[in-house]
């Protein structure tokens, strides 16, 4: 049987919504699942004429099916801009997607794999869920990995040509380097040779970077190489794990997309992702390791600058459509 995948929208005035409709037009792709997107049509059937593609979630096709009530904070066109209601109901529709997520087996709108549509973060704030600064805190939060006994979790990006996961992601620059510990770092290293691993790399070589230029500079330059990162990855080869660094960040991505690593542990959010969206910006994947679902989305965010344009490229939304169907599959 394909797998059930769930869909949440995003944001509706962003391009959420455009990007959805062209990537799951393909009549390939909408064969290798069953998908269950959680929106509301008027966005969607805007994208769709203006894209010149029949509105296939109506009924037309039967592995195709949008869940959609009647409610009246859909009914107005929704701004290109950050505002309560499409934050609100951008909030809802995760909600609803991991809810589906939850389900026993046996029940029939249980979903296999979710994948997020891109959201802001600024609307969901206007909306009352400031908490939460992204997917990722709300998911981990929903599948129990945060409170008194967090578990681990973490961001990580796909592209065909590199690996990366985040030891530290919505977070403010300051406080990167008083946030990261031994224990942090060791986790991203272990999440990240497992999804590696799921990936169907049999083992993983693993590249750390440093978060001070040149690696701390032999501790001239920062001393969270040598007092935090180093001891992580010691830890990490003690138990197996294929890790090396800490490596400058203006040099390891250069060896990673070379071939000389499978995964790369950044310090923080963009040291990370000017890489991913510099070499990939259409075609990576960003993935929540450590949940009990899979869980993948765009590499980008609303763009409301282009969004009602016709102008978005999908690449990056169905990369992350079809990496679910994968790793449901193989779950």
């Amino acid at each position: 049987m394909p797998p059930t995948i769930a869909i949440s929208m995003g944001d509706p005035g962003g391009i959420g919504p455009e990007v959805l409709v062209k990537a799951l037009a393909d009549p390939a792709r909408q064969s290798r699942a069953r998908w269950v997107i959680l929106g509301c049509d008027a966005p969607l059937g805007l994208a769709a004429e203006r894209a010149s593609i029949a509105p296939f979630w109506r009924g037309s096709v039967a592995s195709v099916a949008l869940v959609a009530d009647d409610d009246p904070r859909t009914q107005d066109p929704f701004p290109a801009s950050a505002n309560p209601r499409a934050g609100a109901l951008s909030f809802e529709w995760v909600r609803e997607a991991i809810r589906r997520a939850t389900l026993p087996g046996s029940d029939a709108d249980r979903a296999d794999a979710l994948v997020t549509g891109p959201i802001s973060k600024h609307a969901w704030t206007l909306a009352g869920h400031g908490a939460y600064p992204g997917h990722t805190e709300l998911l981990a939060d929903a599948f129990g990995l945060l409170g008194p006994t967090p578990g681990r979790f973490g961001m990580m990006f796909h592209t065909p040509r590199l690996n990366v996961i985040l030891a530290t992601a919505h977070m403010p620059l300051s406080r990167v380097g008083a946030s990261l510990t031994i224990g942090t770092i060791h986790d991203r290293i272990a999440l990240g040779h497992e999804a590696c691993r799921r990936l169907g790399v049999e083992r993983p070589r693993i590249a750390v970077c440093g978060l001070n230029p040149h690696a701390g500079e032999g501790g001239l330059l920062g001393t969270e190489e040598p007092d935090v990162i180093t001891p992580a990855i010691e830890a990490a080869r003690e138990e197996g794990f294929d890790a090396s660094g800490p490596h400058p960040g203006d040099t390891v991505f250069n060896a990673a997309i070379e071939g000389r690593y499978d995964l790369v542990v950044a310090m923080y959010h963009d040291q990370g992702l000017i890489p991913v969206k510099l070499l990939d910006r259409d075609r990576g994947v960003n993935m929540t390791v450590g949940l009990p679902v899979p869980r993948t989305s765009p590499d980008h965010g609303t763009a409301f600058d282009i969004a009602g344009t016709n102008a978005a490229n999908p690449g990056s939304m169905a990369a992350a459509l079809d990496l679910a169907v994968r790793l449901a599959q193989a779950r």
